[in-house]
């Protein structure tokens, strides 16, 4: 099996532990799986890597928590070439405010721009929705790599 990257990026924890619950799935199915906070990953990490899943909530209005934003700088300002990338995106988020997940859109559109290839369907967890975050990252993640 592959080796993935998930990355994730977070303000009060909740994407830490959505990819922590995502990485044990996929490694309870014998894949090699590692996580890492968005704000450690370097470009020469992607572009060392063929799969990436990205996990972040969104914060406030819409902005990019605390620990995506340095993420993103490198993305913006590095500008990689991520051709040989496949990622998943799964944000969080709260459909009570306008900007719901604009995060996960956010950093799916750059990788995207960057030349990576978006694999399966961006999942989302609603707060508002009152599910599980475990119930919803486990559910996301058996329907796009099965």
């Amino acid at each position: 099996m592959s080796n993935i990257l998930v990355a994730f990026g977070t303000e009060s924890g909740n994407a830490e532990m959505a990819a922590d619950d995502i990485a044990a799935n996929l490694s309870a199915r014998g894949v090699e799986v590692s996580v890492k906070s968005m704000e450690d990953i370097a470009a020469s990490t992607l572009l060392a890597c063929s799969t990436v899943i990205v996990v972040t909530s969104t914060y406030g209005e819409g902005d990019l928590p605390e620990t995506t934003i340095p993420f993103f700088d490198v993305l913006n300002n590095e500008r990689p070439d991520l051709s040989r990338l496949g990622f998943y995106a799964f944000g969080l988020g709260d459909s009570t405010y306008t900007n719901f997940n604009n995060a996960i859109r956010t950093i799916s559109d750059k990788l995207v721009e960057l030349g990576a290839t978006m694999i399966g369907e961006v999942g989302r967890h609603d707060a508002a929705s009152g599910k599980s975050l475990t119930a919803v990252a486990s559910d996301w993640i058996d329907a796009v790599y099965p």
